[in-house]
């Protein structure tokens, strides 16, 4: 039996400043049911696909910049044309797998960042992203 989210995504998108339209409430169910995750745009899109939900992948782009902006989530970039879009927000850092493709929290707690530089007068330091980029060993 599927759990209905749906107040619950209308809830947080209208709290971030989204309308609930039908698009953004189909995509931010999606995002959100399998908890905390990492994804690319057209990964996202290939779910909605999947679940019958007709979106195109500009629709799906456009809507996770705007879920962005509305610090729903946040953007990840790890590759050169490669950007995943977290539903994690909180201040955590990332192992990147390379040859899988694949994102994984790693905890604040774990990693301590010392003598950051001082950012330019009239800005400030947003959050600091780390990302270890793991492979398989050679044998």
């Amino acid at each position: 039996m599927a759990i209905d989210h749906t107040k619950e995504t209308e809830v947080r998108l209208r709290h971030a400043g989204l309308r609930p339209t039908r698009q953004r409430m189909a995509l931010a169910t999606l995002l959100y049911a399998k908890g905390d995750r990492h994804l690319t745009v057209e990964e996202l899109h290939e779910e909605a696909t999947t679940a019958g939900i007709d979106v195109s992948l500009a629709t799906v782009y456009n809507t996770l910049h705007q879920f962005t902006e509305a610090r729903m989530i946040r953007v990840l970039a790890v590759e050169g044309n490669r950007t995943y879009f977290d539903t994690n927000v909180s201040d955590h850092h990332h192992f990147f797998i390379e040859g899988r493709n694949e994102v994984l929290d790693i905890p604040t707690s774990n990693i301590t960042i010392n003598n950051l530089p001082a950012p330019p007068e009239g800005m400030e330091i947003a959050h600091v992203d780390v990302v270890i980029r793991l492979r398989e060993k050679t044998k």
